[in-house]
C-alpha cells in the first residue's frame, strides 16, 4: 500500500517521465497527457457544532466533495462504504477503518453557526501514512458566504495534495444569452467558478461581448454596442459604474485585456477598414499603436510578465498566432499547424498559450508552448472557441455552440491534458467566459 505522496509521485512519473521527490519542498504536479486513476478520498459530512449548523455542515461538505471530484483527480468514496462515523472533530482517527475501504486521504471538519457568523474547521489526513497532511485550518465568515468557505477549504486541500494552488474560490464573468438564435439578447453575468451565485452586471438592451477581469478582480473590460458601434468599456464590479476607454472618435474598439499590473489595456482598433493593436495607459489616457499594415490584428493577450503580447493576425493569408514585444515591433509567427488559429491567451504560468483552431470543418480548443511546439488539441466540436485559463493554469473554460436552428452556446471546461470535459451550468445560454483571479 502506497502513501498518498507516493501515489502522486507515481502518477507524475507515469504522465511526465521520471520525477525526483525533494524533501521538505512542496510537491509539484503537471499533468499533460495520459490517464491517471483518481485518488480515492473520504469526505464525511462535517460535524455540526450546534443545531443551527446542521444543514450548513452537510452543504459545505457536499460542495467540497463536488469541487474535488470535478477536477478528475479525486474520487469520493460514498458514505455508504464508510466503516467509521465522524461524530467529533477532535476524535482520534481510526486509520485502519479508512484503509479498509482503500481511502488514500480523509477530510474531516466542523461547522459552527452563531447568528450570522460562520466558523469552518477542517483537517486533512494521509491515511496510509497514519498522519495528518499539514495542520488543521479554520475559516471565519458570514453565513451568506458559506459557499466561499467551502471553496477555500477545497483550495487548501487541493494545494496540499497536489502542491499547486487551487482555483475554486474564484469567479467567472460571461455573456448570458436569451431569445431565438437570430435575435439573441445579451448581458454580462458573473458567477462562482462552478456556475453558482449568478448575478447580472448589465441589462440586455444592447449587445455586449468579450468581458475580461482585471488582475485584482475588481474591474471588468468589455465591448459594448451601446453607441451603435463597438467600443471598449471598463466597469467597477462593486458599484457597476462604467466608462468608455480609448474613445477614438467613432472608430471601433474591441477585444480588450488588462496588462498583468492592471495599469494598461491592450485592444484592437478598427480605423478606415484596418484593424490594429493598441495599448492604453489607464492613468494618463495615452494610447500607443503597436501594429500597422493592411492585415487584421486582433485578440491580443499579455504574457504574465507583461513583456510580450500574443495576438491573432491574417498577415500570412489566414488567421495565425504571433508574438511581439509589449512595446510593438516585429512579430514572430508561432502557430505552424494546418488550419486557422485565433483567440490566443497566455497561461498564468507563462508556459503555454491556449487558442481556438478551425480545421477540416471542426473547431478545437488547444494549447501549445510559447514557441509553437508541442501543440495539443483538447477538444473538437461543431464550434468551440474563446478559451480562458483558471487562476492556476490547470483548467480551461470555453464556449461550445451546438449546431442547427435550435443551437445555442454553453460554457464548458477541460483539463489541460484534454481529460475531464464538463459543462458548466448556467441559467441561460452562455458565451465568452473569462476566469478571474482567486478571491482575497
Amino acid at each position: 500500500m502506497l502513501s498518498l505522496l507516493s501515489r502522486i509521485l507515481l502518477a507524475l512519473a507515469i504522465l511526465t517521465g521520471p520525477a525526483v521527490a525533494q524533501s521538505p519542498g512542496p510537491l509539484r504536479i503537471t499533468i499533460t497527457e495520459g490517464v491517471i486513476e483518481p485518488i480515492p478520498v473520504a469526505i464525511p459530512d462535517f460535524v455540526p457544532q450546534n443545531r443551527a449548523s446542521n444543514d450548513m455542515a452537510q452543504d459545505i461538505s457536499r460542495v467540497i466533495a463536488a469541487n474535488l471530484t470535478n477536477t478528475g483527480l479525486f474520487r469520493e468514496i460514498p458514505a455508504s462504504a464508510h466503516i467509521s462515523r465522524v461524530t467529533s472533530f477532535d476524535s482520534t482517527v481510526p486509520y485502519s477503518d479508512w484503509k479498509a475501504i482503500n481511502a488514500q486521504a480523509l477530510i474531516t471538519g466542523a461547522v459552527t453557526v452563531q447568528g450570522n457568523r460562520l466558523t469552518v474547521q477542517f483537517r486533512l489526513f494521509d491515511v496510509f501514512s497514519d498522519a495528518p497532511l499539514g495542520d488543521g485550518l479554520q475559516f471565519v465568515g458570514t453565513t451568506d458566504g458559506w459557499r466561499r468557505m467551502a471553496h477555500k477549504v477545497s483550495d487548501a486541500v487541493y494545494a496540499r495534495i497536489t502542491g499547486e494552488a487551487g482555483y475554486f474560490d474564484s469567479r467567472v464573468v460571461f455573456v448570458s444569452e436569451t431569445g431565438p438564435k437570430n435575435d439573441r439578447r445579451k448581458r454580462l453575468g458573473i458567477m462562482d467558478y462552478d456556475g453558482a451565485n449568478v448575478s447580472f452586471l448589465t441589462s440586455s438592451d444592447t449587445i455586449v461581448l468579450a468581458p475580461r477581469f482585471s488582475p485584482d478582480g475588481e474591474q471588468i473590460l468589455y465591448t459594448s454596442y451601446e453607441t451603435g458601434f463597438p467600443q471598449v468599456y471598463v466597469m467597477d464590479v462593486a458599484t457597476l459604474r462604467r466608462r468608455v476607454i480609448g474613445d477614438q472618435g467613432g472608430d471601433m474598439s474591441f477585444a480588450p485585456r488588462f496588462s498583468p499590473d492592471g495599469r494598461m489595456v491592450v485592444y484592437s482598433l478598427s480605423a478606415r477598414g484596418n484593424s490594429d493593436i493598441y495599448t492604453l495607459d489607464l492613468r494618463s489616457g495615452q494610447s500607443r499603436r503597436l501594429t500597422s499594415g493592411p492585415s487584421i490584428e486582433t485578440a491580443p493577450s499579455f504574457s504574465p510578465d507583461g513583456r510580450q503580447i500574443v495576438f491573432e493576425s491574417d498577415r500570412s493569408g489566414s488567421p495565425q498566432i504571433y508574438i511581439m514585444s509589449a512595446t510593438g515591433g516585429s512579430a514572430q509567427r508561432v502557430s505552424q499547424g494546418r488550419g486557422r488559429y485565433g483567440t490566443p491567451v497566455w497561461s498564468p504560468r507563462g508556459d503555454l498559450i491556449a487558442f481556438t483552431k478551425q480545421n477540416a470543418g471542426r473547431f478545437h480548443i488547444g494549447v501549445m508552448r510559447t514557441n509553437g511546439t508541442e501543440e495539443r488539441l483538447l477538444t473538437g466540436a461543431f464550434l468551440d472557441e474563446g478559451p480562458t485559463w483558471s487562476p492556476n493554469g490547470r483548467v480551461i473554460m470555453f464556449t461550445r455552440e451546438s449546431s442547427g436552428a435550435q443551437g445555442a452556446p454553453a460554457l464548458y471546461s477541460v483539463d489541460i491534458s484534454g481529460r475531464n470535459l464538463q459543462r458548466v451550468p448556467t441559467p441561460n445560454a452562455a458565451s465568452d467566459p473569462a476566469w478571474g483571479p482567486l478571491l482575497p
